[in-house]
């Protein structure tokens, strides 16, 4: 280096969370205790991104960005703005990880998140997904890896549903008109709002739910399974079991191995948002 020059700075890496409404997401805390298990230099942030500005974004990034986690409503409008994807994405139309770098693809680590906490349930006869958006996709997907019978799609529209997850599901009914007595297992996906039409059965004695939303916590729909019996499991395990894989693309390691000191990026990223 010449005399007097200036020495080079390190650049740190950047990541981000992608989505809108986004200031509420926990995945800036997962990753930053992810990091810090594993001595990286990560600036992990949100950005507030739609389907109309996540193209001028992505044409923003500088070299130091090194992956996005993406979120509603940008699972699909992605796929067309990076021309390498994972198979999964292909599949299913949907991601929701972008690794940047010379190369920029595209992965699903979604389904291995349901795929995850499920995994106990591995088997089971029915199951019933409610809702019919980019999460319910992901979870039929996950259920099917898990050798589930039979997958029922209750959703709102169910017309629109049966177009977009007929080749995922064995059958799509109304919300109103989910048999949840049925079930051996429940996912559900849809937001709050919606959750008071979902009729709830007297008793659902010992049957999961894994409700993804997370935030209150329990949802009212949770808390109505819990008063009949049911057993409720945390939206926010599916949420870190999705960012461990995350962070298996955003290291480059194989998608298909664990990281090094996984485990403890696990017990820290539960850590870090109190579970």
């Amino acid at each position: 280096m010449a005399e007097g020059a200036p020495e080079l700075q390190e650049v740190t890496a950047r990541l981000a969370v992608l989505g809108s409404p986004i200031a509420h997401s926990r995945s800036p805390l997962l990753h930053a205790a992810a990091a810090e298990v594993l001595g990286l230099e990560w600036d992990y942030g949100r950005i507030e991104a739609t389907a109309e500005t996540l193209p001028g974004i992505l044409d923003g990034l500088g070299p130091e960005w090194v992956g996005l986690s993406l979120t509603m409503p940008l699972k699909r409008t992605v796929l067309p703005l990076v021309p390498t994807h994972s198979p999964l994405v292909d599949r299913l139309g949907l991601a929701n990880t972008l690794r940047l770098g010379e190369r920029p693809h595209l992965a699903n680590t979604d389904v291995g998140g349901v795929e995850a906490v499920l995994r106990a349930s591995a088997g089971v006869r029915r199951a019933v997904v409610l809702g019919a958006g980019a999460t319910a996709a992901s979870a039929l997907e996950a259920l099917g890896r898990l050798g589930v019978a039979e997958r029922v799609v209750a959703a709102r529209r169910p017309e629109l549903a049966a177009q977009e997850l007929g080749a995922l599901a064995d059958a799509v009914v109304p919300l109103r008109d989910a048999d949840l007595a049925a079930a051996d297992l429940v996912v559900s996906t849809i937001p709050g709002h919606a959750e008071a039409e979902v009729p709830m059965p007297a008793s659902v004695a010992g049957t999961p739910l894994l409700d993804v939303a997370y935030d209150p916590w329990p949802t009212p729909l949770g808390a109505r399974w819990t008063a009949a019996g049911g057993v409720l499991l945390h939206g926010l395990d599916m949420l870190i079991e999705q960012a461990v894989l995350q962070v298996r693309v955003f290291t480059d390691a194989d998608p298909d191995e664990p990281l090094p000191r996984e485990d403890e990026v696990r017990a820290a990223m539960r850590t870090a948002v109190g579970r």
